[in-house]
């Protein structure tokens, strides 16, 4: 009881702007304290995060993403994905789609895709003879693609949250990166295809109807200039799946190159500008530790209190398959990612979770790429997605007039995330 007077009081504060990790760090204080039990606890919790090894590739893959966001990355990757699907019906769809997930795997924030590619894609694809409505649509929609994908800082922190819990069946981050990439080509399919049914009869300019087949020259110039970039995915991925690297250590190699390459070659990054990067980019990811650390602490006082095991007999007496309990996960999930941040979302929410999930047999691993697909999702769900916000700031359009040009891709994306939901072989094929 005293817990959820407790919760009810500081969500109340947390709705006037009290922060997220004292507001945790409260409760965590408050259950121990009615626990009886020493408040040492909570700095041991915070030292035994310190010594995760995972932990140090969130801040080193966060400074990473806002270098590439303050350089021309992005106009590069939009003209090298335009120059090799040039040739393929509606070929700049699919170059919004793969520009806009893969950065935001980089970059790990999908307002950030929109803001940095939203320039570059709107014009491009309204000057194509695209709609408005529908340019609008897709490049809003598209920013919130690349979660799951590798090295998504949202997935790399699930891990760390679910590595830190006694659950009997330990994860891996290669095991949670290879689980996303199927969920998203599956939504990249699925826009995609839609998106060549929709432009049907709206026919591009004749000088996109001639393209039937890749410009080597255009393809060779588009090469030449992303060429110290290209090897990028190739270093993160390939390093960490053949074992050269550790993750963390990926992530350092990963900073210490891409820094090289827009400072010193590209010199996109003055070294002037590098010092206020380094303190966003910490200040960001120096919150979402302390709301983590803070959060760790409150899982100890509910693993303490039983309050999983609480939480799973209540669920069971009135849940009886894994098939009504996924479905009521994705409605409770879609509402928390339309009213929460996924940072906070993920590291207050998955400790209550994945021990309920584990207990219908759902896999951890699943259940984080069901976790970040909802999340996902939540950034387009009316009437609070943040991504809609973003986009009719960034675009200077109505809000409403985002809601319409939306609605329709994600009940797309909903229905994909049905079907992630439901057929767990889709994000399990790679590891099992």
């Amino acid at each position: 009881m005293i817990l959820f007077v407790s919760i009810f009081i500081l969500l109340l504060l947390a709705w006037f702007g009290a922060p997220l990790f004292t507001l945790i760090l409260s409760v965590s204080i408050l259950g121990f304290i009615s626990q009886e039990i020493d408040l040492t606890v909570i700095p041991i919790e915070l030292y035994r995060l310190t010594n995760t090894p995972l932990l140090l590739a969130l801040p080193l893959f966060t400074f990473t993403g806002y270098i590439m966001s303050e350089s021309n990355t992005s106009q590069r990757l939009v003209r090298l994905s335009s120059a090799f699907f040039g040739w393929l019906p509606s070929e700049l769809v699919l170059v919004t789609l793969i520009t806009s997930a893969l950065f935001t795997a980089f970059t790990g924030a999908t307002g950030v895709t929109i803001v940095a590619l939203g320039a570059l894609l709107y014009p491009a694809l309204t000057r194509t003879g695209y709609t408005e409505k529908f340019s609008l649509g897709l490049v809003t929609t598209s920013g919130s693609l690349g979660l799951l994908l590798p090295p998504s800082l949202p997935l790399i922190l699930y891990v760390v949250i679910v590595q830190q819990m006694d659950l009997g069946q330990s994860i891996t981050i290669k095991q949670a990166f290879l689980a996303g990439i199927l969920p998203t080509l599956l939504m990249i399919m699925v826009l995609f295809l839609w998106s060549i049914w929709q432009t049907r009869k709206h026919p591009l300019n004749k000088q996109t109807r001639q393209h039937s087949r890749v410009n080597a020259k255009e393809l060779f110039s588009a090469v030449s200039d992303a060429i110290w970039e290209i090897p990028l995915p190739f270093i993160v991925l390939g390093g960490i799946f053949s074992g050269v690297f550790a993750v963390s250590e990926a992530a350092a190699v990963t900073a210490l190159y891409i820094m090289i390459v827009e400072i010193f070659i590209y010199k996109e990054v003055s070294l002037k500008k590098l010092p206020d990067i380094i303190i966003e980019s910490m200040t960001m990811i120096g919150g979402i530790i302390m709301i983590l650390a803070c959060a760790l602490a409150m899982t100890n006082y509910l693993i303490d209190a039983e309050i999983p095991i609480m939480l799973f007999d209540w669920i069971q007496s009135h849940v009886d398959s894994q098939i009504t309990f996924l479905i009521l996960l994705n409605i409770f999930l879609l509402i928390l990612g339309a009213i929460l941040d996924i940072f906070s979302a993920i590291v207050i929410m998955s400790p209550l979770i994945v021990p309920v999930a584990m207990s219908f047999g759902i896999h951890p691993v699943h259940l984080g790429i069901i976790f970040l697909a909802n999340m996902q999702l939540g950034y387009l769900t009316p009437p609070v997605g943040m991504n809609l916000f973003i986009a009719s700031y960034r675009f200077k359009k109505p809000i409403t007039e985002i809601y319409q040009s939306t609605i329709v891709m994600m009940l797309l994306l909903l229905a994909c995330v049905l079907i992630i939901t439901y057929v767990p072989s889709l994000s399990l094929f790679f590891i099992t």
